[in-house]
């Protein structure tokens, strides 16, 4: 369907997307990922580098995004280097397509990098992404409050408070690794139960180790471009439908109810500004650094009502499979397929891989064979400290 606009905004279309080497690149440096996303996704899109005018980039390096875009060789008169966790890139998407529609830049490319696993094996330093004991979170430091222990305790409080299980949970890790099984590019392909899910070791209670993101390497890139480009692209437009960003908290106990993400604010705006509702949504592409992430996301998205995500992902269906009645995170997501440090972006490569009918083997059918119309790409940083949601469209 097309996308709402006034009299004074230009419609906003997604004509690039690209993957760099991703999985477990050993030789590249994460600039290099940049530049290969970025040719990738240019080359997607058929359009020529001097075209574009805006340029977005977070996580590397300390004047980002110059130093990427010098790299890259661009000279952007339009700049974006937002950085808010995971949930950085739908928020970045959301401000280009704004700065698109009223004229501020023509064409946006979104770029991210990162060697996360090969750092880690090579035991070389990397900047410390770790959150500083400043500011509010300075009281929090002390007792021992790592990322993985927050979002720990937030999936117990919804546990208490609505009778969620373990072995629910464990069903988004099954049902992700199914998808990721039709993905050349994931890392891990290998069908995973249930049990095997519960009886891995204790990373935080009450998470075991498929209960967590696995650490790759990889790259993106996505370009946004204005509607009077479609014509010159090599391919069918996906278009931004609406968006919607939000931020939450950051000292746990600033956070008013742990089994509420600010996905419910980000979400609701999202689904209003495209003019459309969650039913109608064919596929869901959602963070997923944790298990718990994905399942309490749905609900604040409006997939299911608060405290029935736990039935909502273990109905026996294996509703979030590709053949599912809604696909989530196709390609396998962060516990599968790839998770580079910030996996935001990949979900709307994915979302739109999905909606042109590009994803080979895994790609989704709806009834009577067709392409999905209409996707949603969701982002969380922090610890549930931020959020954006991204609605995408087919014409």
């Amino acid at each position: 369907m097309p996308p709402q606009r006034t009299s004074s905004s230009r419609r906003v279309a997604v004509l690039g997307i690209a993957l760099s080497d991703c999985g477990r690149v050993d030789d590249a440096t994460p600039y290099a990922l940049h530049a290969q996303a970025a040719r990738r996704a240019l080359a997607d899109s058929g359009l020529d580098r001097t075209r574009i005018d805006g340029f977005a980039s977070a996580g590397l390096g300390t004047l980002a995004p110059a130093e990427v875009a010098e790299y890259l060789g661009l000279r952007p008169t339009w700049v974006d280097s937002t950085t808010v966790g995971g949930a950085t890139w739908e928020v970045m998407a959301a401000h280009a397509a704004d700065a698109i529609a009223a004229g501020h830049a023509n064409a946006v490319l979104l770029v991210y990098g990162s060697t996360a696993r090969a750092d880690l094996k090579a035991r070389r330093r990397t900047a410390n992404l770790s959150f500083g004991a400043r500011g509010p979170l300075q009281f929090e430091v002390p007792y021992g409050h790592t990322l993985i222990a927050k979002y720990a305790m937030a999936a117990r409080r919804h546990m208490h408070t609505y009778g969620t299980t373990l072995a629910q949970l464990a069903e988004v890790a099954v049902q992700a690794r199914a998808n990721a099984a039709h993905n050349p590019d994931a890392m891990y392909r290998s069908p995973i139960t249930v049990d095997e899910v519960l009886s891995g070791p204790v990373i935080a209670d009450p998470f075991t180790k498929l209960h967590c993101c696995i650490r790759s390497d990889g790259g993106c890139a996505v370009l946004l471009a204005a509607e009077e480009y479609v014509a010159d692209a090599a391919k069918a437009p996906v278009w931004i439908l609406g968006s919607g960003t939000a931020v939450s908290h950051t000292a746990m106990s600033e956070w008013e109810d742990f089994t509420v993400s600010p996905a419910a604010v980000s979400g609701r705006l999202a689904f209003e500004r495209a003019g459309v509702t969650p039913s109608e949504i064919d596929l869901a592409e959602i963070y997923d650094a944790f298990t718990y992430m994905t399942l309490v996301t749905l609900e604040d998205l409006g997939f299911c009502a608060k405290g029935e995500g736990g039935a909502f992902v273990s109905d026996g269906k294996n509703r979030l499979t590709i053949d599912g009645d809604l696909p989530v995170n196709t390609d396998g997501g962060g516990l599968s397929a790839c998770h580079p440090g910030m996996r935001g972006l990949f979900l709307l490569v994915e979302a739109v891989r999905q909606l042109r009918g590009e994803a080979g083997q895994r790609q989704v059918r709806k009834a009577g064979r067709r392409l999905p119309q209409l996707a949603v790409a969701s982002g969380t940083g922090g610890w549930f400290c931020s959020s954006g949601t991204v609605i995408l469209g087919r014409d």
